[in-house]
């Protein structure tokens, strides 16, 4: 008999990509052959999109042309304006903007084109509108309105601007443009195997994203960033209190969000330059409890069961700190990732093949029909 298929696909390779690359062993990660520790805090998240979406780091007269690109394609198209108020009244926020997603692309200029031209056109227009689908969604939810977008500002700093109000000061800025390109790409993960998947039967871009969107609302997924927040403020106590906590949830065998990866065995690399923002932010905020609590806890989970933080710990904390709401946690991601996806649905394209993987049948054989009355 044939080995068994290991569980969940693990270590098994599903396509070929030029995209990105993981050395789970040493904790690195590449985009294109980039280093993440090279490229994060040095590269504008437009430019990672550029890279991912484009193939190269941009000259700066390829930076300006799609930063305008972006800003052309960023406006909502009536569908999608008309759900707003619908999809803000109930659901959770990634259910909203999946439906969101997916209706925007009935009013895609391009929704009747698939050729290569197009396709990019789609691309880039789904990461122009990601993050106004969200500061729309939520100012829907809240009943405010939300400020103009800022023409002078890059996609983090609107983003920042639209949902908390307030205009971001310029490093903060910064450190939220780091986090959207720490985001942007991380190999063949859930959401983005989904996007593959659904652009390998040719369906459209807008498809493959909603597909991805749907994949990323699991708790196993993209919403862990949103746990590890709740639970450091279901603590009561602060700093102090964190290993009591910590040490009794292992012993009753819950698991404690934010920690361990299926591919890196060492430190998550992103991980790595969250910390150093989550840090930086409570110096510049003043308020330390969140960032002190992660530290100790890091360091408890660390000592009991040897698992070390991965992207979404940290994460907690510094998107609370930027002023984020927890429930838009996991729509930021969404906010970062749309460049990966759609890179990979692009790539995807250029290169298909239906993805049709095999099964292992583990069913009755051999049973015979009866009629109902002998049952």
């Amino acid at each position: 008999m044939a080995d068994k298929p290991p569980r969940g696909l693990a270590d098994v390779v599903a396509a070929s990509t030029a995209l990105s690359d993981i050395d789970g062993t040493a904790g690195r990660l590449f985009y294109r052959g980039y280093d993440i520790h090279d490229i994060a805090g040095r590269i504008s998240f437009e430019e990672c999109v550029h890279l991912l979406q484009r193939g190269s780091l941009p000259t700066q007269a390829q930076l300006d042309s799609l930063v305008e690109e972006l800003a052309e394609h960023r406006e909502l198209g009536p569908t999608a304006e008309a759900l707003l108020s619908y999809v803000a009244g109930s659901g959770t926020p990634m259910e909203a903007l999946r439906t969101l997603v997916s209706a925007s692309s009935v009013d895609d200029p391009d929704a009747g084109e698939s050729g290569t031209a197009a396709n990019q056109r789609k691309a880039t227009r789904l990461v122009a509108q990601m993050p106004v689908l969200v500061a729309r969604y939520h100012a829907e939810r809240s009943g405010t309105t939300v400020p103009e977008l800022d023409p002078s500002l890059g996609i983090a700093a609107n983003f920042l601007l639209q949902v908390t109000g307030s205009r971001p000061d310029p490093r903060t800025a910064e450190l939220f443009d780091e986090c959207l390109v720490l985001h942007a790409d991380h190999t063949m993960n859930a959401s983005t195997f989904a996007a593959r998947v659904i652009a390998a039967t040719l369906s459209d871009m807008h498809s493959a994203a909603t597909g991805a969107m749907g994949a990323l609302r699991g708790p196993l997924h993209g919403g862990a960033n949103e746990a590890v927040m709740q639970t450091l403020q279901s603590i009561d106590g602060g700093p102090e209190a964190v290993e009591p906590y910590v040490r009794q949830a292992l012993e009753d065998k819950q698991k404690i969000m934010g920690f361990g990866h299926r591919v890196y065995k060492t430190e998550d690399p992103r991980a790595t330059h969250l910390r150093a923002m989550s840090a930086e932010l409570a110096d510049l905020t003043g308020e330390r409890r969140f960032y002190e609590m992660s530290r100790r806890m890091e360091q408890v989970v660390l000592d009991v069961k040897g698992l070390y933080p991965n992207v979404d710990f940290f994460a907690a904390s510094v998107y609370h700190a930027l002023g984020i709401p927890t429930d838009l946690f996991t729509p930021v991601f969404a906010v970062s990732r749309m460049s990966g996806w759609t890179a990979h649905v692009l790539e995807q394209y250029a290169d298909n093949r239906l993805i049709r993987p095999d099964s292992e049948y583990l069913g009755e054989r051999d049973q015979k029909w009866v009629p109902i009355e002998d049952r």
